[in-house]
């Protein structure tokens, strides 16, 4: 599927979609280069799902948990730019999230392809010239 972020203004459009056509799929693997909007379109993606917590980038902490207000579970957002060693993601008990059934949503996850699981959805986010965004998955 592809779907295209015009503006910021219109982002929470594009993730309302996005969250219509997640399916029965719980963990969400998103690649672009730096300053792609990932961060942006999880956090629109999370308020979609009903969190109304205060949503920031997990880059020191690698994994943020936030509750869903729409499914009354947790949902899980990672950001695996600072790992260093797949030692460092064992640690941290990634199974305990990646199959909990919760949403996880992934950023950098080239950093750790290893171990995703094999029903992960790839999300691409590619910045076009004119400043929108595709959204492939």
């Amino acid at each position: 599927m592809k779907l295209t972020i015009r503006s910021l203004d219109t982002i929470r459009e594009t993730a309302h979609e996005f969250v219509a056509n997640m399916g029965q799929a719980s963990v969400f693997a998103f690649y672009g280069k730096m300053g792609a909007g990932k961060t942006t379109f999880v956090k629109a993606i999370c308020e979609e799902l009903g969190v109304e917590d205060v949503i920031t980038s997990p880059t020191f902490a690698i994994v943020n948990e936030y509750q869903s207000t729409k499914t009354g579970g947790p949902i899980y957002h990672f950001d695996f730019y600072r790992i260093k060693k797949l030692d460092e993601v064992y640690d941290m008990g990634y199974e305990d999230y990646f199959y909990s059934g919760a949403p996880c949503f992934l950023e950098w996850p080239e950093l750790i392809e290893e171990i995703l699981p094999n029903d992960a959805v790839k999300v691409t986010i590619t910045e076009q010239e004119d400043g929108t965004r595709i959204v492939e998955f």
